[in-house]
């Protein structure tokens, strides 16, 4: 346990924003299965770009790192190419 005023006030700060991430990071999985779900059909293109969009307000805020969210992208615009395509 904390023995500060301050290390306390962190502690909680810290599971605050712990909480929040978790229910951000659940949120772009999500919108993540959604778009898988909606492949084949025609509205695979409106479901990535909702994925997509989620995946990168997770970046801006910090959530995910820069390179994991475009990585992210990249494997769902290759998954949704490689459907057209057949």
């Amino acid at each position: 346990m904390a023995n500060h005023k301050s290390a306390l006030k962190r502690a909680k700060q810290s599971e605050k924003r712990a909480e929040h991430n978790k229910s951000t990071i659940s949120r772009i999985k999500t919108f993540i299965k959604r778009f898988i779900s909606s492949l084949g059909s025609g509205d695979a293109v409106s479901k990535f770009s909702e994925a997509q969009a989620e995946i990168q307000k997770g970046a801006s805020k910090g959530i995910l790192h820069k390179n994991a969210a475009n990585r992210k992208v990249s494997r769902l615009n290759r998954m949704m190419k490689s459907t057209e395509s057949k």
